[in-house]
């Protein structure tokens, strides 16, 4: 088990969670790393964990979201506490062939469709959200998501919400595959920090190369 590459996949599972918080309590979401969590659901053929994010810059705000969870606030209880879910998801749609069938059909569907419009197209959050419904939100133990009541009745953020839990999962998924264990979060956090902090130290180098300072004359 490599802990860089579990690095990675445990990013993407705190990406989902932070994006799902921000729907919840603020409404509004940050788009780049929306697309890239919706985008790895239906890559499910990559050739690392890398390429399903886009890139690693495609992770920013998940490793970001690793860096600042030892800070203790509401904010990062409540990110922790989708993260669990997540995984607690995960450990269910594993026990369940029949569920996991739908959910690997469905999601041939949608990539289909994703052919002719972006990932983020309403239509495609409306399918990832219903094929959702229709499989993960059947287990008995649901992830409840909290929040502004007014932003969670809108249609459209509800499907936005379920499709990143669906990506989350799929994170999850790819997590486990790495050699990820339950026990890591624990004793290995140090480690996991360090690392997180060593991709956001090279993302922000490459944004450097990609967008140089100017000198003003």
């Amino acid at each position: 088990m490599s802990l860089q590459e579990n690095t990675l996949a445990l990013a993407g599972i705190f990406q989902s969670a932070e994006l799902v918080r921000q729907i919840a309590r603020q409404g509004m979401i940050e788009q780049a790393p929306f697309e890239s969590s919706i985008d790895s659901i239906l890559k499910i053929d990559a050739d690392s964990i890398i390429d399903v994010y886009g890139g690693l810059s495609g992770l920013k705000l998940g490793l970001q979201q690793i860096v600042l969870n030892g800070v203790i606030s509401k904010k990062n209880l409540e990110v922790m506490r989708y993260v669990r879910s997540i995984m607690i998801a995960e450990k269910q749609l594993m026990k369940r062939s029949d569920m996991l069938t739908l959910v690997r059909q469905g999601l041939q569907d949608v990539i289909e469709q994703a052919k002719h419009c972006p990932v983020t197209d309403p239509q495609i959050c409306g399918q990832l959200a219903q094929l959702y419904t229709q499989t993960l939100s059947t287990f008995p133990e649901r992830i409840q998501v909290a929040g502004e009541p007014r932003f969670l009745q809108n249609p459209h953020n509800t499907d936005k919400v379920r499709s990143l839990l669906l990506a989350g999962i799929r994170s999850a998924v790819l997590w486990k595959q790495k050699g990820g264990k339950r026990w890591h979060l624990l004793f290995s956090w140090g480690k996991i920090t360090r690392f997180a902090e060593t991709y956001l130290e090279k993302i922000a180098l490459d944004e450097q190369t990609t967008f140089p300072s100017r000198t003003l004359n």
